[in-house]
């Protein structure tokens, strides 16, 4: 049977929108089509209306500097679509502006993961990815994916990277053998009045005050004595830091000896030579990070960004530079020395070391929490 121009057209757009055809391959042999068939199909117009650019909100600082560098500006040459980058030092807050702003207007956000996830699926923000544009999630850990597929079964996010928040610790003034047997209680010692530093979220606090009180951070029994524990920290506290950056200067420069540090910002400041180190007491607060693509995105090319991200040459450039594990699969992925020695990476890729937070618990008693330590930290 002999093909139309016009069939073979629409053969092609559905090949196109089943993801069996890339945006580029698409355009390609429909421009060659209708420049040497001179169609001019309805759904043509809209279609070769190219994307040509992406936006994405990032947490700035190392991290987005090694994604620009060894995913974005590389997706960029290779597709010549442009990533326009925003920052955010707090996700409720870029949640808040993605609330009131148009959708479309933010597009892929570095999330924090399934309990961040969860609040924009109850806010009625997110996408639904087919899977099918993004060949690269074969890589991806299981373990990673299947908490944010309990929340919806059609994904919105695509699980990127993971670490912990431990105890980081001048060894100058800090031996490891007493931040080993000190532990969660190492940020309540008196001696270093003056000198703790710690996140400036609740999440955190109450996670390490429910470690310091013998408690499982997701069934916490007695909030009174998490409180309790929370202003004591606050008391012997030099500053609550608010960002990455601000947490490798004040540990830089030595204006603080111990407090609570994301995984990869100990390991970069280890790569500079300061002399920081790094411990995960029982039950250490364990996070995975996503790449989100938010409702009314353009999603071929979100997804096409997405799975660039996620090839096995990028992900490992990128999990070098930020100083976090990836998340590819270790017994499907050959990974590097580099990532192996970093903090919180998991060889099995079970997950089963790391202790994560329950998106529901968290969610179900957040705006009670956060006013409370929002009390707290003013002085009350």
């Amino acid at each position: 049977m002999k093909l139309t121009n016009s069939k073979r057209l629409e053969r092609l757009q559905d090949r196109y929108m089943n993801g069996g055809l890339s945006r580029r391959t698409f355009l390609t042999l429909t421009a060659a089509a209708a420049a040497s068939a001179g169609l001019d199909m309805p759904w043509m117009r809209q279609a070769l209306a190219a994307v040509e650019q992406v936006r994405f909100d990032g947490w700035g600082g190392t991290v987005q500097d090694a994604i620009d560098k060894y995913a974005f500006q590389p997706y960029t040459a290779k597709t010549k679509i442009k990533v326009v980058q925003g920052t955010f030092g707090d996700e409720d807050e870029i949640i808040t502006k993605i609330k009131t702003a148009k959708p479309g207007d933010y597009q892929v956000i570095h999330s924090s993961g399934v309990n961040y996830y969860i609040k924009y699926v109850n806010g009625g923000l997110t996408s639904e990815i087919n899977e099918a544009n993004i060949p690269n999630m074969v890589n991806v850990l299981q373990p990673m994916i299947e908490p944010f597929r309990k929340l919806t079964p059609k994904l919105s996010a695509v699980p990127y990277d993971y670490g912990t928040t431990g105890i980081a610790y001048n060894t100058k003034v800090i031996s490891p053998e007493e931040a080993k047997e000190k532990g969660a209680a190492l940020l309540l010692d008196k001696k270093y009045a003056g000198k703790v530093g710690g996140y400036d979220d609740m999440t955190t606090r109450v996670w390490y005050a429910a470690l310091a009180t013998g408690q499982d951070p997701n069934a916490i029994k007695d909030m009174d004595a998490i409180w309790a524990k929370v202003r004591e920290t606050r008391d012997l506290a030099k500053k609550f830091w608010s960002s990455g950056a601000e947490l490798m200067d004040l540990l830089s420069k030595g204006e603080i000896v111990v407090t609570d540090a994301w995984s990869g910002r100990v390991a970069a400041l280890q790569d500079q030579g300061h002399p920081i180190g790094y411990l995960d007491p029982a039950g250490s607060y364990a996070w995975m990070e996503d790449m989100l693509i938010l409702k009314g995105s353009p999603m071929a090319e979100c997804e096409e960004l997405i799975n660039f991200m996620l090839d096995p040459a990028t992900s490992i450039a990128v999990a070098e530079g930020q100083s976090y594990p990836p998340s590819l699969d270790p017994t499907k992925v050959k990974l590097t020395q580099k990532i192996e020695k970093l903090p919180a990476f998991d060889k099995t890729g079970t997950m089963k070391t790391l202790t994560f937070a329950d998106p529901v618990y968290w969610a179900t008693n957040e705006d009670a929490w956060t006013k409370q330590w929002n009390r707290i930290s003013k002085g009350a």
